[in-house]
């Protein structure tokens, strides 16, 4: 595919050629005015640097919220600003040209890839002042007269002749346009012309070239060959040169069946980062081509891998306190590693500005117990606990740098990984990482080191000094070019006596050890540097073992000096390089060398599929992870930046109010969970992550605030108290006063409520309530003693008093202590007791009714006994009454009727209506005008579940849920998503993996915690 760029002055008619292009061959075109407006749109990269560059200035387009966080860009207002000021221009073109020019070369990749056009066009005004010149096959100068320009311009678009000038005089001359472009469209007439020289210029394009032929030919020759073998295409983008490798995995090893190495042309890479993509990615191309001509065969995909040196070490010192002395457990050490993985993040965030950052690894330095230094927490007791922590940073910018510059070059990245794990995968056997060793990769501008511990690198670091230190030497000691210090050096290594010719042409032969005396004191320096590096990363003290990869690493003494800066055996620092690769096969001609260490272990690692960088769409934004394997959408969260609170249910506003002089608190209700789709499908936090994937997540909502009733709380254990009034039960609804007023049983509390409940009457309420008028006069015996109208009557107290009416009136006696809430309060619970009573008796009459049958012979009589029995009684018990009542008063109260027919009428009702029936719980006299009211009691509510579980070593009591889920535990311990830094999350119930949704019981263990990366 060709990478045509199409350039002209305004009104020459591009877009008029480009839409020719379009409609009549199967071509790519590209507008970069339309693809700038894109890439300004939220959601994007760019909008994402625009808005921080330009938060200040009124450019953006609010809508009725003024605080919305990605606002558009009002176009109008931003080309008003740049117009007036050069600055604001100047930054809005170091925004926007830089991630056009981006994209449009992503975009030619990935077209080269999926191979659907013959070319893909790219039309924009300065093409020649950005450098497309650099990265496009060739330009194309759309040329039209300029009186025809001007007349286009005053026709098409109105422009005035002062503006047009204005233009003119900005654009490139023709001159230049001329000198630039490969090819040369005459415009003048267009369409008039049929496009004459578009069509000769298209036909050029489309001839198949006899190289083009050849390489066809070899694919179809080699395609069985092909896929009988897994090829694995790495490159090594070093700072000096670019090394690629191609090979496959046999059952003996790796064969290699082609290498190349090239040398960058200029400086586009310093200390192992990109600085310039466009040169890299030509040496990338290079390399490929020639490996291509080796293997007959196109490459498409292939494994890259980000230096040591770029990583950014942060060291930042945390502590973690404890409400009470407390026995330190491995999970307590866990968490305050995450808290300094954490606030390193922070800070380098701080330091760095907008700039993304991978957490690729951190190690403990220095551990305190109380302030004093410890080696080891673990089962000591503490109110406080702290240490220093070095953690690892990989720079957004660097990833970014190295897939574009692959991409361009028309290949696709199959594996990313760091060089200091590609290395280890070949220099250090599996079985040796899980001891302590440190590997130095002595390079040309940097010694880059990790350290590894129980099977996994535990720290990065990186000097500035390596191979070029001890070049740059003898390069001044024996006036030698660079290039013949770089041969002096490595023979160094090998002969005993030396030959060079300085750059006056005088021949000269020195013996080896005039260079060992140049090289040492560099090399003594540089291992004591990298010594002390080491032993910083590992915590304070020297590693068990270490190995040298690299051709710095082959100079004299460099192995032995740096075992001495250690202070441990020599025998223990050794130069990995032939012996490490028994199991891989080179081609004839290439020895086994340390400098092919990083390429093998490149390759090899695509096969393992480790710490691989994966691609995905979050919510509407393209992201890097980290794959350690077993990635999930919440890792994507955490990566994202996402608040905790916004996945898991957030809780409505707590309310806190005062039960009996008691302080107390209910939690919010529970919200809904975030809503997960990952590519259109519903998911969950837990659904395995797929490269590529388009993942959505609506944020949690915020519950209801706490809510709680009277009749729920645990000082209201019953909505009644219970008397014994002259030998009958009278039940009497419960008092609760708030804020001073009575309120019922479902009264909701609300926040700063003070509550108080009373679990008694006086004795002046409890007449009031049953509605009577209690002689003051007469004794009054209150459990057999003597009382008052004010004494406090409790649960089942016995109260003996004289009754002389019923009802009161007004002017009549008001016993002390009852205030008009409070009779209020009273006459409302006679009123719904006496409702739930003519409800209860409606229920009965209907169920009694469809019952209804005629009544047998016996069943008469046995009703007859029944009223008759139950008169007697009542006869006894009113002679007994009449004794205890006096003469006179009984004279006045009771009416003049046949006692024994009211009596009888009386009961005789009461028998064969259950609803008025008497339940020995109140008898007439009690209430006279209630004489059947059944025994009431307000409905409870179910009591919510309380169960004891363990998590993370704490007991944690859970009361709000009648039943629970692992989810739940998160409403009761902190535990903060943010400091994920790429790991996942790993959640265990009884010692075994679980999900967010499995239930949990009284006992049970739980565990959530962060998994390290593999």
């Amino acid at each position: 595919m060709h990478f045509i760029g199409i350039t002209g002055g305004v009104g020459a008619g591009k877009s008029e050629v480009l839409t020719y292009l379009e409609t009549h061959y199967p071509v790519m075109v590209l507008r970069t005015d339309d693809l700038a407006k894109e890439l300004m749109t939220p959601g994007h990269s760019c909008y994402n640097r625009f808005r921080t560059a330009f938060l200040h200035e009124d450019v953006f387009a609010y809508g009725k919220d003024d605080k919305e966080k990605n606002p558009p860009i009002d176009r109008s207002k931003l080309a008003e600003l740049i117009y007036k000021e050069d600055e604001k221009r100047a930054l809005l073109n170091s925004i926007v040209h830089p991630a056009v020019k981006e994209e449009i070369l992503r975009r030619v990749a990935r077209a080269r890839r999926e191979g659907e056009f013959m070319a893909f066009f790219v039309e924009a005004a300065l093409l020649i002042e950005e450098g497309y010149d650099e990265v496009c096959d060739e330009l194309w100068y759309i040329y039209a007269d300029e009186q025809i320009r001007r007349d286009r311009l005053r026709k098409n678009r109105g422009y005035s002749e002062e503006k047009i000038q204005g233009i003119f005089d900005a654009q490139l001359s023709e001159e230049v346009f001329r000198e630039k472009c490969k090819v040369v469209i005459d415009n003048t007439h267009g369409i008039e012309d049929d496009f004459i020289e578009v069509k000769e210029a298209m036909d050029r394009l489309m001839k198949p070239t006899e190289g083009m032929k050849i390489m066809i030919d070899a694919q179809q020759a080699t395609q069985e060959t092909i896929q009988d073998k897994d090829y694995v295409y790495s490159l090594d983008i070093g700072t000096r040169n670019v090394v690629g490798t191609v090979g496959y995995q046999t059952e003996d090893g790796f064969k290699t069946v082609a290498m190349c190495s090239r040398e960058h042309d200029s400086r586009a890479m310093l200390d192992g980062q990109i600085h310039d993509i466009g040169r890299v990615s030509k040496i990338i191309r290079l390399v490929t081509d020639d490996l291509e001509e080796q293997l007959g065969f196109k490459l498409k995909e292939v494994c890259i891998a980000a230096a040591g040196r770029v990583l950014r070490t942060v060291t930042t010192r945390v502590e973690m306190n404890f409400d009470e002395e407390t026995v330190v457990t491995g999970e307590d050490i866990n968490t305050l590693d995450l808290i300094g993985v954490d606030q390193a993040q922070r800070e380098i965030n701080e330091d760095d500005g907008p700039y993304h950052f991978y957490c690729v690894g951190y190690s403990t330095m220095k551990y305190f117990l109380n302030g004093e230094v410890f080696s080891n927490l673990e089962g000591h007791k503490a109110s406080k606990i702290e240490e220093i922590i070095i953690v690892t940073f990989l720079p957004d910018d660097v990833v970014d740098g190295l897939y574009s510059a692959v991409e361009r070059a028309g290949l696709e990245v199959a594996n990313m990984t760091l060089e200091p794990i590609a290395a280890m995968n070949v220099a250090i056997p599996q079985n040796y990482r899980m001891l302590n060793i440190a590997l130095v990769d002595v390079g040309a501008g940097t010694s880059d080191i990790c350290i590894t511990r129980d099977g996994s690198i535990i720290a990065y670091g990186m000097i500035p000094y390596a191979g070029d230190e001890l070049t740059e030497v003898i390069v001044q000691a024996f006036l030698v070019d660079f290039a013949t210090a770089e041969k002096i050096k490595k023979q160094s290594t090998e002969l005993e006596e030396i030959t060079y010719e300085d750059i006056m042409g005088i021949s000269h032969t020195v013996p080896v050890e005039e260079v060992w005396k140049l090289t040492d004191p560099v090399m003594e320096r540089i291992t004591g540097d990298v010594a002390e590096k080491i032993i910083e990363l590992n915590g304070g003290n020297p590693v068990a073992a270490t190995f040298v990869v690299g051709g710095g690493g082959k100079v004299h003494g460099f192995c032995e000096n740096l075992a001495d800066k250690m202070k441990i055996l020599k025998e223990r620092v050794a130069l990995r390089g032939e012996e490490v690769m028994k199991n891989i096969q080179f081609p004839d001609g290439v020895e086994k060398d340390p400098l092919f260490v990083t390429p093998i272990g490149i390759c090899l690692n695509y096969y393992e599929q480790k710490n691989n960088f994966i691609m995905i769409h979050f919510n509407g934004e393209m992201m890097k992870l980290f794959d350690n394997g077993h990635l999930k959408i919440i890792d994507a969260a955490m990566q994202s930046g996402m608040d905790t609170a916004e996945l898991f249910p957030r809780r409505g506003r707590e309310i806190h109010f005062n039960v009996n002089g008691v302080d107390r608190m209910i939690r919010g209700r529970e919200g809904e969970s975030a809503r997960v789709r990952m590519n259109g499908h519903e998911a969950s936090l837990n659904t395995q992550l797929i490269p590529n994937a388009t993942i959505t997540i609506e944020s949690s909502t915020v519950g209801g605030e706490g809510e709680m009733r009277i009749d729920q709380l645990e000082e209201f254990t019953s909505s009644i108290v219970t008397f014994n009034v002259n030998g009958s039960f009278v039940t009497c609804p419960k008092f609760v006063e708030v804020n001073g007023s009575l309120e019922p049983a479902d009264y909701i509390i609300q926040n700063g409520d003070e509550v108080e409940t009373r679990n008694y009457y006086t004795v002046g309420q409890l007449a009031a309530f049953m509605d009577v008028e209690v002689d003051p006069d007469h004794q009054i015996l209150v459990n057999n003693r003597e009382a008052d109208m004010n004494t406090l009557i409790y649960e089942n107290f016995s109260i003996e008093w004289t009754v002389t009416g019923f009802g009161l009136k007004d002017g009549d006696y008001m016993p002390e202590g009852i205030s008009a809430i409070e009779e209020d309060f009273l006459e409302k619970a006679r009123q719904e007791q006496e409702s739930s009573l003519q409800q209860a008796k409606m229920e009965e009459e209907g169920a009694a009714a469809e019952e209804e049958s005629l009544p047998t012979e016996e069943g008469q009589q046995a009703t007859d006994e029944a009223v008759a029995d139950a008169v007697d009684d009542a006869k006894e018990e009113q002679a007994d009454e009449e004794e205890i009542v006096p003469q006179e008063e009984a004279a006045q109260d009771v009416p003049e009727v046949k006692i024994e027919d009211a009596e009888e009428e009386a009961l005789v009702s009461q028998l064969t209506d259950p609803a008025r029936a008497a339940d020995g719980y109140q008898n007439s006299y009690a209430t006279p005008y209630r004489p059947n009211t059944p025994f009431h009691q307000m409905e409870v509510p179910k009591p919510k579940a309380t169960i004891h579980v363990t998590v993370n070593g704490q007991n944690i009591t859970m009361d709000d849920k009648e039943d629970y889920i692992f989810v739940d535990i998160f409403n009761f311990i902190d535990f903060d998503i943010n400091e994920a830094n790429g790991r996942t999350a790993e959640v265990l119930l009884n010692g075994k993996p679980c999900g967010y949704a499995d239930p949990i019981h009284n006992g049970d263990v739980l565990s959530v915690g962060w998994k390290e990366k593999e």
